[in-house]
């Protein structure tokens, strides 16, 4: 495809004017507010350990460790014997019924996550868990049951037995980061990865209520990247995730991680740069970028490359400790937002220690496309105090949410142009480890943002597995 172009003539400044908004607000729309509600236990004693910095059971890129489906909420964790678990409860009940699910959790590897999707067009429940760049377990539920929670009972028995492969599709044997997103259609995909960090492609495969399909891959581990101090001619494409907008396209931020690490000023720091954006309009098989230009072809020979131009919406070289995976959403007229988080420059040009800098230094940023169609970017003035990621919700006003590392959360309204974001809940209370996972489902079901979280422990001693809640602007 055609050579690298950065789109930073693009981009607006760090503060945004309230012409900017998102064009939907309305004067007499409320800005953004949360209200703790209650916090129900999930599991005292669920497993902990520390892997890559982070909990098993609570890594923001998990989609979904919890949603929401016709007035039931359900969760996904491993328990402290290693079991696989799928809790659900009736919206507002104060206990969870769970089941275990026939697996057991393999390694100490906090990317084994376990992620849930739900296939409307046959109501099934879909779990694809314990991977980190080889197999995976795949267990789904009967036909129905999230159709009539009320009318099923929740029992092992509603559950199929564990697979190795997708009903008998074998995917790859280096699967990691399952992703499950449900089409305009009710159709179920599975967004993965292929290969490894530094060297792998974004994947999809569908699920059309009788059969799953491999769609194949999108992005290309190829080209050459050139960086200041070197350059690196193998890479991987991490998501901040992908969905489905209101109007049925789909969309995806992600970033760049290189495989060599002379791209970098300094050993200590990470090879992520840059954030990218794409969108399909045909269900995953076509991407294009900002422009609208063909950039890749999904089990295509032309795939999503470094080298493409039009991809980056916001430029950033890899001596910033940038965080991959962050978080995405669409608002309410189908407009793309992001979270992303690094080190800005103010504090130097040069990370020599990832974690360490980033949790000293590191912000979060907002970034989104206007209703003008122009890529606008502000500074989310919450330190970090962490090197972990940060989660992104959209209430039904468009207002932000950003939910920081041990369940802080910050917003910033719609009406604004999203230029005064603020601390709303400081995470009193939750003694949180870190990274918390989202129930995105829920926030378009019934106005509450659900938050799970783990607590703090030390060494491989259980902890207790939580979901709070919070009341959105009614």
């Amino acid at each position: 495809m055609k050579r690298r172009t950065l789109l930073g003539a693009a981009l607006a400044g760090a503060v945004m004017t309230p012409a900017f908004a998102s064009g939907t607000a309305r004067a007499a729309d409320p800005g953004p507010s949360v209200t703790r509600r209650t916090t129900t236990t999930l599991d005292s004693q669920a497993i902990f350990f520390v892997s890559y910095d982070g909990l098993v059971n609570n890594n923001s890129f998990q989609k979904n460790g919890l949603l929401t489906y016709k007035g039931y909420q359900y969760a996904a964790w491993y328990t402290a014997d290693r079991n696989a678990v799928v809790g659900r409860r009736a919206l507002g009940a104060s206990t969870w019924a769970t089941v275990k699910v026939g697996h057991t959790l393999r390694y100490n590897d906090s990317h084994n996550v376990i992620s849930m999707g739900v296939s409307k067009v046959d109501g099934r429940l879909h779990l694809n868990m314990d991977s980190h760049s080889d197999g995976f377990t795949y267990v789904k539920s009967v036909a129905g049951l999230l159709d009539n929670p009320a009318g099923l009972s929740w029992t092992a028995s509603r559950f199929g037995a564990p697979q190795s492969t997708l009903d008998g599709l074998v995917l790859t044997s280096q699967f990691t980061y399952p992703q499950f997103i449900s089409t305009p259609e009710g159709r179920l995909q599975l967004s993965y990865r292929v290969a490894i960090s530094g060297n792998g492609r974004n994947a999809l495969a569908e699920y059309d209520g009788t059969k799953w399909t491999n769609l194949g891959e999108w992005s290309s581990s190829t080209g050459t990247y050139t960086s200041e101090h070197g350059s690196s001619t193998a890479r991987n494409m991490y998501l901040h995730g992908i969905d489905y907008d209101v109007n049925g396209r789909l969309h995806s931020f992600f970033t760049w991680r290189e495989q060599n690490g002379a791209v970098m000023c300094n050993s200590g720091g990470i090879t992520n740069h840059d954030t990218g954006y794409v969108y399909s309009d045909d269900r995953g098989r076509t991407w294009r970028n900002n422009a609208g230009t063909a950039v890749g072809t999904t089990g295509g020979s032309d795939k999503v490359s470094v080298n493409d131009s039009g991809l980056v919406v916001d430029p950033l070289n890899p001596d910033h400790s940038l965080m991959n995976q962050e978080s995405q959403a669409t608002d309410s007229a189908g407009r793309p937002h992001a979270i992303i988080s690094y080190v800005p420059g103010r504090f130097g040009q040069c990370t020599t220690n990832y974690v360490a800098n980033r949790t000293a230094n590191g912000r979060a940023f907002h970034v989104r496309k206007n209703a003008s169609g122009t890529w606008q970017k502000t500074e989310i003035p919450v330190p970090l105090n962490s090197s972990q990621r940060t989660k992104l919700v959209l209430d039904k006003y468009n207002n932000a949410y950003a939910i920081f590392p041990f369940g802080r959360i910050a917003g910033a309204s719609a009406a604004s142009g999203y230029t005064d974001w603020k601390l709303l809940f400081d995470g009193s209370g939750l003694n949180a480890f870190g990274e918390v996972v989202i129930d995105e489902m829920r926030v378009k079901a019934d106005n509450v943002l659900s938050v799970m979280y783990q607590e703090k422990s030390s060494g491989t001693t259980p902890s207790a597995l939580r979901v709070v809640d919070f009341a959105l602007p009614a």
